[in-house]
């Protein structure tokens, strides 16, 4: 059975900024400041580094019942139990990724347009990752997403979505009220000296509860 996903607040991980040591103590003070979902992102490691670092992590999302996405990768989904894949418009298609992980495992599709987020639903995906929304140093080649696009994306598809690129305590505001699901935050996160405040706070403006 597929599991309920809430995708409030959205962790995707980058270890080339992190505030502290591990990606597994990352994760967990992102958790304990109220991170909904972790996606495990590597795009620098070994087949088998990523694997092993999926194994640890999934051992910390395990224990505080958090879901784990993969980035990129349904072997290393599967191979560890992961709860799902998030994939780009260059990997694998959605349909082919459905065969392959079956039909109990949640697939994210990244879309920066109206007719990849309609493509991206057809093809039986979960939930879209819908940005960039801003510039962002982590994905310097990415396409800017208008809000008037992302509008257009909310009145096409039913899926969850979670808006990511450039998003902070300064523009997370601007989705808080115009049916989003969920912020998709990194370095506004992970990249904090105070991980877990930083995802509490961002939480709570999403929530619309902060001052």
């Amino acid at each position: 059975m597929k599991r309920k996903i809430d995708y409030s607040l959205y962790l995707c991980t980058d270890r080339s900024l992190m505030s502290v040591p591990t990606v597994e103590e990352a994760v967990e003070q992102a958790i304990l400041g109220g991170c909904t979902l972790v996606q495990l992102r590597e795009k620098d490691c070994s087949s088998r580094d990523f694997y092993e670092t999926a194994r640890s992590v999934k051992a910390v999302t395990d224990r505080y019942d958090i879901p784990l996405i993969i980035n990129d990768r349904p072997d290393i989904a599967l191979a560890v139990g992961a709860d799902g894949v998030h994939v780009g418009q260059s990997d694998l298609p959605c349909g082919v990724l459905r065969g392959i992980l079956g039909g109990d495992k949640i697939i994210g599709v990244s879309a920066s347009s109206l007719e990849e987020a309609v493509q991206a639903e057809k093809d039986g995906a979960d939930y879209l990752g819908v940005g960039a929304m801003y510039a962002t140093g982590t994905k310097t080649d990415a396409k800017i997403v208008s809000m008037d696009e992302l509008l257009k994306i909310r009145d096409a598809v039913s899926l969850p979505i979670v808006v990511i690129g450039g998003i902070n305590r300064k523009t997370a505001p601007a989705f808080c009220k115009i049916g989003i699901d969920g912020l998709a935050v990194v370095s506004a996160v992970i990249a904090q000296p105070d991980i877990r405040e930083a995802a509490r706070e961002l939480l709570k403006i999403f929530k619309g509860k902060s001052k």
